[in-house]
């Protein structure tokens, strides 16, 4: 489809960004540097830096870092993971399938872990807590925390869509154990493909991950151990360490039109909207998505379309609700209401402020507003 408006405009993005790629990605490739060469380290320094944490370690996608940390901290049978339905599956699978048991709180008003119903889930059998910030806003770190040592559980933060958010001043991702990155070429920092990281204060974990995800290897021909192979590649670390330069222009933007949308939008009672980018001291938020909720959602999504906009839901049916994956005994009634409402609308930086209009005035018209 010829669309007016992408949820995500990967042409616009590598026409701005090519003149500047290429002659990176052709060093990279003339020096030979594909896997585990100075690129890699460079980017684990510099993502370390940017999130103010000790150690990052970059893997081939976000749910291998979890599956690394899983396997670090010997999670398995009758341990339990507590986290939410509203969020991909990857973040429980590597949990599940070393045997942990999920279980799920619901949601609050901003689609982030409930605190309250996570203190009634926790049980003597909690092993790992796993909050996550969803669409680049961070869940109430200090609540979480107390539970989590009340409780004797780790908490590893799936930060795959907040890197850069803030709160109270502290990034997200270093309120707990580790903390997971998805590099996903639609995330605020995104490669070519997949890619992710783990980052921590934890030396002696950080030295973990690095053998397990090369085979268990400490040397090239010396093994400490059964490992994966989960690299991230060079040519990825290349390309990311130069976007991680420009991230924080591309996140101001984001803000930027988050205010645009919530101008054009807060007067539509029919439409709930994020909180806005001025709206909390204690938060930055990155915007990774800007999801509205609506009864007419379906409704509102096909208009969109037909307007040449294209929209996204995340996710219209909660990981709870997947009959494949044997959940429906978890009842979570906000979450499974957000998953009938929910809406993210065109948002990233080549968006420029006559595109939101047109997505604005799209569903203004939608709703009979002048």
């Amino acid at each position: 489809m010829d669309w007016r408006v992408r949820f995500v405009d990967y042409p616009e993005q590598w026409r701005r960004q090519r003149d500047e790629l290429l002659p990176l990605i052709e060093g990279t490739l003339a020096a030979g540097d594909l896997m585990l060469r100075h690129q890699l380290s460079d980017f684990e320094k510099n993502l370390a830096e940017f999130n103010t944490s000790r150690r990052a370690v970059g893997v081939s996608n976000c749910t291998d870092g979890l599956r690394l940390l899983a396997h670090a901290l010997d999670i398995g049978p009758g341990d339990e993971v507590v986290t939410v339905a509203h969020t991909f599956v990857a973040t429980v699978s590597p949990f599940v399938l070393r045997g942990a048991t999920p279980v799920f709180t619901d949601i609050g008003p901003d689609h982030l872990m409930d605190v309250e119903d996570l203190e009634r889930k926790v049980t003597e059998r909690t092993k790992v807590i796993i909050p996550v910030h969803l669409n680049g806003r961070t869940v109430d770190m200090l609540q979480v925390n107390r539970i989590a040592l009340d409780a004797g559980a780790t908490v590893l933060e799936d930060a795959a869509q907040a890197l850069g958010a803030t709160l109270d001043g502290q990034n997200a991702g270093t309120f707990g154990l580790a903390s997971t990155y998805s590099f996903y070429p639609a995330k605020l920092l995104g490669a070519f493909g997949d890619g992710g990281a783990v980052l921590t204060d934890d030396e002696p974990l950080a030295d973990r991950l690095l053998k397990l995800r090369d085979h268990g290897r400490v040397a090239k021909a010396e093994m400490d151990g059964w490992g994966y192979n989960c690299r991230l590649d060079n040519l990825q670390a290349a390309v990311l360490d130069w976007r991680l330069e420009r991230l924080p222009k591309w996140i101001a933007r984001r803000r930027e039109l988050a205010r645009r949308y919530d101008e054009r939008l807060r007067d539509l009672p029919e439409l709930d909207l994020p909180v806005g980018p001025n709206d909390d001291g204690r938060r930055y938020d990155v915007f990774q998505n800007y999801p509205v909720t609506t009864d007419a959602r379906d409704r509102l999504a096909e208009h969109l379309r037909a307007d040449g906009v294209e929209t996204l839901i995340s996710w219209p049916i909660p990981m709870h609700q997947q009959k494949g994956l044997d959940l429906q005994h978890w009842s979570l009634p906000r979450t499974e209401e957000l998953c009938r409402r929910v809406l993210s609308l065109p948002l990233h930086p080549e968006l420029d402020y006559d595109q939101v209009d047109i997505v604005a005035d799209s569903i203004r018209r939608f709703f009979g507003a002048s």
